[in-house]
Order: C-alpha cells, then structure tokens, then sequence
C-alpha cells in the first residue's frame, strides 16, 4: 500500500471515532523519514485513546499492518504511532495548540481530512489557509 493510501485510510479510522481537525503534512522531500504527518486532536483523554484504538483496530483488521511504536498511551495527551511512512499524532486540544506542529512545518502542503473538511480530500490548501 502507498503512503497516500494508508493516510487515506487512517484518517478514515480517526473520522470515524469522532476526531477533529484532521490535517495531513506532506513531507515527502522535506525529510526522508516519513511521506506524512496525520494529525488530530479529541476532545478528552478519553477520547484520544478511542481515536488511537481505532486506528490500531482499523490498520491491523483491514490492511494488515501494526505501528511500529505507539508513544504517549500512559496519559493519552498526545498519542504517538509510527506507520512509519505515515506518523499519527493524536492530541487533546491543548496539548495541539501549544505544540502546533502545523505551524511548525508551515511550508509544506496541507489538507484538512474528514467529516469537518473544508476543502474536497483530493485539494491540497496553503498552511494556515484553514485557521
């Protein structure tokens, strides 16, 4: 499976447990260790972790693959999980805002993903064209 097609359907797993502002990076030839940042938030610890559980579930039952490490499961704050040419992270809202990993990699393309996108999956955004 390519690397858009497996954040294709992450993100279809973290939709469907409900999580929210669901943004791809694209950092294929920005760095070499990974095509994709997948980020999202939920609204609770809680919730994180249901997010993160669907994505595991999701990955292992319909494409037969599992992370290769999962970070941050104890406090489920920010959720770590390495397909390695997909990285997910999954954030309370806090935690998102003062990471902002968005504005972080701010040149690179965005898409927002899932039920509250804005933009078609298929079109690519400037960064911060959606806040």
């Amino acid at each position: 499976m390519n690397s858009d097609r497996l954040a294709a359907a992450i993100a279809t797993y973290a939709d469907d447990k409900k999580a929210q502002s669901i943004v791809e990076l694209d950092l294929r030839g920005v760095i070499d260790y990974t095509d994709f940042f997948l980020i999202c938030s939920g609204g609770t610890e809680r919730q994180v972790k249901a997010i993160v559980d669907g994505i595991h579930v999701g990955a292992k039952a319909e494409l037969g693959i599992l992370p290769r490490r999962v970070e941050g499961l104890p406090g489920s704050q920010w959720v770590l999980m390495d397909y390695l040419d997909v990285v997910v992270h999954v954030f309370v809202p806090q935690l998102r805002e003062f990471y902002a990993l968005e504005r972080l990699w701010g040149e690179v393309p965005v898409r927002e993903l899932g039920a509250s996108a804005s933009a078609p999956a298929h079109e690519v955004v400037a960064a911060g064209a959606t806040e």
